[in-house]
């Protein structure tokens, strides 16, 4: 692993705004504060999202977890506010961070989310990210993409 932490690159806080849809939603626009912390000496970084309602600025959708540099790749295991935790793994590779689910279980009184597909593209102090998912009977689609700047 060398000196330098896997996820150096990665780290700081990063704010700025995204758009959502879902066939079984309104589009919607919110703002967004994410930070990677490295944890020093681990192959592991803090992972936190809260977002805002771009109009209102109500708080809307938070999650944290950890991101996890292992012998077989990139893991992320993250808990969310609607009651779900989602296992992903992938690779990071020139920048780009792409994770699929391996595992999403819900609490009793959660949506049902079968499947969730992560692609974060890290370039200098910008970030572009798209999510995709399959929920609630419906297969892979679209839900998310922001674009965001280190501060």
């Amino acid at each position: 692993m060398g000196d330098e932490h896997p996820f150096a690159t990665l780290a700081g806080t990063w704010r700025g705004a995204g758009r959502g849809e879902y066939p079984t939603i309104a589009d919607f626009e919110y703002t967004e504060e994410f930070t990677i912390a490295p944890v020093p000496g681990r192959p592991v970084a803090f992972w936190r999202s809260a977002t805002r309602d771009a109009m209102t600025g109500e708080p809307k959708h938070g999650e944290s977890g950890y991101l996890r540099a292992t012998p077989q790749g990139i893991e992320l295991v993250i808990a969310h506010t609607f009651g779900v935790v989602e296992a992903t793994a992938g690779t990071l590779e020139d920048g780009v961070l792409g994770l699929r689910s391996t595992a999403v279980v819900g609490t009793a009184s959660a949506k049902q989310i079968d499947h969730v597909e992560r692609r974060y593209r890290f370039d200098g102090n910008g970030l572009h990210y798209t999510i995709a998912m399959a929920a609630v009977g419906l297969s892979l689609t679209h839900h998310l993409s922001a674009e965001l700047q280190r501060d």
